[in-house]
């Protein structure tokens, strides 16, 4: 059996990673939305750099997970969509990296791995899925899986850290605002 047929099987792993994808990715946006004391245009350039690749992944676990939900497909229309896809979110992957490399944004490793390494990493997972299916093997769904569940828990990690991070510096804005009206 193809990988491609063998998605079927699949159908419920995608029904639920896309759906977290999707609503994960509404919910950032409602927080956001809660927070936007915080963004300034003193914090425009981290802010895209932390907030935008998160949801980028949350969305390309949303994308990828539909393309495995569509009926009937060839192996090659799935594989090139899955390989746009993780070029894609490699770049922005990499991008994301330079980015908190350069400007010291963050000093802490595990944002470096989380927001960086790690999705380079799924990205990496997807693309030899891709190539995986295109060649007909049939460990390419468990890779697949693998690395769209990875990016998935990986960015939910992301999205708190960046949550917490904007309470912290609000609750900071907060107490100067208290400290010096006394």
């Amino acid at each position: 059996m193809s990988p491609v047929h063998a998605l079927e099987r699949w159908h419920d792993f995608y029904v639920l990673v896309g759906t977290a994808g999707a609503t994960l990715v509404g919910l950032l946006f409602v927080a956001l939305s809660i927070g936007a004391g915080f963004l300034s245009s003193q914090r425009a350039a981290p802010t895209r750099a932390f907030f935008s690749p998160v949801v980028v992944h949350f969305a390309a676990v949303l994308i990828v997970s539909a393309l495995a939900l569509a009926p009937e497909h060839a192996s090659i229309v799935v594989s090139v969509a899955i390989g746009i896809c993780a070029v894609v979110g490699e770049v922005v992957s990499i991008f994301t990296t330079i980015q908190l490399l350069r400007y010291r944004w963050t000093n802490y490793v595990q944002d470096h791995v989380s927001y960086g390494l790690l999705p380079a990493l799924c990205y990496a997972g997807l693309l030899v899925a891709a190539w995986m299916i295109l060649a007909g093997n049939e460990r390419a769904l468990d890779l697949l899986a693998g690395a769209l569940l990875l990016l998935l828990v990986v960015n939910i990690r992301n999205a708190w850290d960046l949550m917490l991070s904007m309470v912290h510096h609000q609750t900071e804005r907060a107490e100067r605002e208290r400290t010096k009206d006394n």
